[in-house]
Order: structure tokens, then sequence, then C-alpha cells
């Protein structure tokens, strides 16, 4: 009886520490890779010089 309580306890301990690992877990695609980042970069800068082109505009050109 001693030993299933002392698993049980055990068990326990685990799960809260399982719990708190969960909380502090960063999620892998919320992290901008340097290529990310720079691609992101790039991007705001073509669109601050309006050289972006919406997705309409190009099926239209491309006569899609």
């Amino acid at each position: 009886m001693k030993s299933e309580q002392l698993i049980l306890q055990k068990l326990e301990k685990i799960e809260k520490e399982v719990e708190g690992i969960k909380e502090h877990m960063v999620d892998a695609d919320a992290v901008l890779t340097e290529e990310d980042f720079t691609a992101l970069l790039d991007y705001r800068k073509e669109k601050r010089e309006n050289k972006l082109v919406s997705h309409e505009i190009l099926k239209k050109e491309l006569e899609l």
C-alpha cells in the first residue's frame, strides 16, 4: 500500500511538471527564422514603395 501511494505521489508530481512545461513551450510556428524575418522586411519595403500587386490584378494581367 505504501509503494502505491508513493507511485501516485510521483505521478502527480510528474503531471504538474508536464503541465508547467506545456505552459512554457514555444509554438514552433510562431518563431521566425532569419529567412522569414528577411522576407518580412522585404515585403514591408515593397509595400511601402507600392511595388505590390494584388492577386486579382495579377490574374487579369496573366489573363487567368
